[in-house]
């Protein structure tokens, strides 16, 4: 069978004559991305801005060495992210920036600018044709859709509702404009189990849509207002909060996986990935926990698949970092995953990516020193 070939570089160092950052150029570089024309081409380079008061986003210090080798190549580089749909400080663009900057991503920092992809309220949108399983047109930030070439530059990570964040997610959940992710969340509207839940509010406080209302001391949550989002899922401290059906997280991951195909198709796109401070869940909350193995490194390939792949048989081989959340939880399978949050299925997003043709999950691992 055919494999992808996806580059690794550890994080071993010797001063000046090979830091982190020289080392990451050196994996690009190897694993090809000097192939693409950027003479003069929009370059849109998306990665997660973290937000504030999380610590495990990358430091815009990898960000800085993706732009320069961009723009060494002739590119016209910018990073790049989307809206969201809960509460924080990214839901527009004019906080987003502001997140990004209070993170250190600015233009003095990075070498280039931050364009919010999906405009100032997450409303400026490409339709952008699929014709899958679930997604007929994607919604995709238009700066994204604009640009000429995507490079996808990703924390490597667990992640509550889909086993982990990875680049499919990065490109898909990333790209998709407010109401993308709306629709990408549609079939995962989560359900209050009563006998567990104990009326704290931290359910209503992390809602963005006002769904969730405290009732005779126990949360209720409304569907008709509720997105899907999942982040009450996340902060709910006695598990009361899960939800409806088995099947919810895999359609997720389904149409995470046919909106970075529309992100990607038709143009050229390379991906990298950085496996380290492996927090449980996503970088958009407020907060990171401990990371659930030690760093591993990075990755880096044409094949978003492949690489997803290969970053999650990194972590799944590394051991258990004493007292994370990965320890705290009953382990019942190889899979760190699936132990940290047994409702995902992180599988289904690779399967429904090599079905509609954007890889394989098939992959050569080649060291680069």
């Amino acid at each position: 069978m055919e494999k992808s070939t996806v580059y690794y570089s550890d994080l071993r160092t010797e001063s000046m004559k090979n830091n982190l950052q020289l080392k990451l150029k050196k994996l690009i570089q190897t694993a090809g991305i000097e192939k693409i024309d950027f003479e003069k081409k929009f370059t849109a380079i998306k990665m997660h801005f973290g937000e504030p008061g999380n610590l495990a986003f990358l430091r815009p210090n990898y960000a800085k060495t993706v732009v320069d080798m961009v723009s060494e190549l002739g590119g016209l580089p910018f990073l790049t992210d989307c809206n969201t749909l809960y509460v924080g400080r990214r839901k527009n663009a004019l906080d987003h920036i502001g997140a990004a900057y209070e993170n250190g991503f600015s233009p003095f920092s990075t070498g280039c600018h931050i364009l919010i992809g999906d405009g100032l309220k997450g409303t400026d949108e490409t339709l952008v044709p699929v014709d899958g399983d679930y997604v007929r047109e994607a919604k995709i930030g238009r700066a994204v859709m604009d640009a000429d070439i995507i490079i996808s530059l990703t924390h490597f990570k667990g992640h509550e509702a889909t086993g982990f964040g990875g680049t499919l997610k990065n490109l898909g959940m990333g790209c998709g404009s407010r109401a993308g992710k709306k629709e990408m969340h549609s079939n995962s509207k989560p359900v209050v189990n009563q006998p567990l839940c104990i009326g704290c509010g931290k359910c209503l406080q992390i809602c963005a849509q006002d769904a969730p209302a405290i009732t005779h001391g126990k949360s209720f949550i409304d569907h008709d207002l509720c997105v899907g989002c999942g982040r009450c899922i996340a902060v709910c401290p006695t598990g009361a909060i899960a939800n409806r059906t088995d099947l919810q997280n895999e359609i997720l991951n389904c149409k995470i996986a046919e909106y970075a195909y529309a992100v990607v198709k038709d143009r050229p796109n390379f991906h990298i990935s950085l496996v380290i401070d492996v927090s449980p869940n996503c970088d958009c909350h407020d907060e990171n926990d401990l990371p659930i193995v030690p760093d591993v490194g990075m990755f880096a390939s044409f094949d978003p698949v492949a690489l997803d792949q290969a970053c999650a048989d990194a972590v799944n081989r590394q051991p258990v970092i004493a007292g994370s959340w990965l320890d705290d939880v009953q382990r019942t399978t190889n899979d760190h995953f699936t132990d940290a949050h047994p409702e995902t299925n992180w599988q289904s997003c690779l399967d429904q990516a090599v079905k509609i043709g954007m890889g394989r999950r098939e992959y050569e691992l080649i060291t680069v020193k």
